[in-house]
């Protein structure tokens, strides 16, 4: 991604950061830890969908990201490297060893899904002019169909246990659900911004 920003991708930066501010939290980052790291990287793949992921730059760099980087996604072979939409998932070593840094990825990819679902055509301008994808009318059906804000709704180890349900039963995975959820996930950063970000 280009690093020089113009004025008018300022100005789309700061009037998205200002309109996340609405939708979230009332605590001050002063109140938290410094982070353990100002650089995140984020995988970059093809798809509008992953939308919230594309915007958070600016919520990201409010949350003290100075240095974000997008990487190709080439280790995951089809028909998996296709699907992996609505998930936050990151690096054990890194969740473990930078828990502020990821309770921060968290509320700003959970912030830039709430502005996807409440500002679609302002996000589609953003992911075009930012270069994710070229056509505006796509990005904005696509944005206004997709229910960006039912992770407040859905129960996402759920969402979790079925995927992998699915999995073990034409045997793709060896492991049960439950171990898949036992030893692969970590759900206190996602609680913990839920009750922060609360509507």
């Amino acid at each position: 991604m280009p690093t020089s920003q113009t004025r008018c991708d300022f100005l789309a930066t700061l009037s998205l950061v200002g309109a996340a501010g609405f939708l979230g939290t009332t605590r001050a980052l002063a109140t938290e830890p410094p982070l353990e790291t100002t650089t995140i990287r984020l995988t970059k793949t093809v798809g509008i969908c992953i939308a919230p992921q594309y915007v958070a730059e600016a919520l990201l760099r409010a949350e003290g990201f100075t240095d974000i980087r997008y990487v190709a996604s080439e280790t995951v072979d089809r028909p998996w490297s296709q699907y992996f939409c609505c998930m936050l998932a990151g690096n054990r070593e890194f969740v473990q060893n930078k828990p502020v840094a990821t309770k921060r990825v968290v509320r700003a990819i959970l912030k830039a899904a709430d502005l996807c679902a409440t500002q679609p055509a302002r996000v589609a301008r953003q992911i075009v002019d930012g270069g994710f994808t070229e056509r505006y009318d796509y990005a904005f059906e696509t944005l206004n169909e997709l229910p960006y804000d039912k992770w407040r709704e859905y129960d996402a180890e759920d969402t979790i246990r079925f995927y992998a349900l699915r999995l073990h039963e034409v045997g793709m995975v060896k492991s049960s659900p439950q171990k898949i959820i036992a030893d692969g996930t970590d759900w206190r950063f996602f609680n913990e911004v839920k009750r922060e970000l609360k509507a």
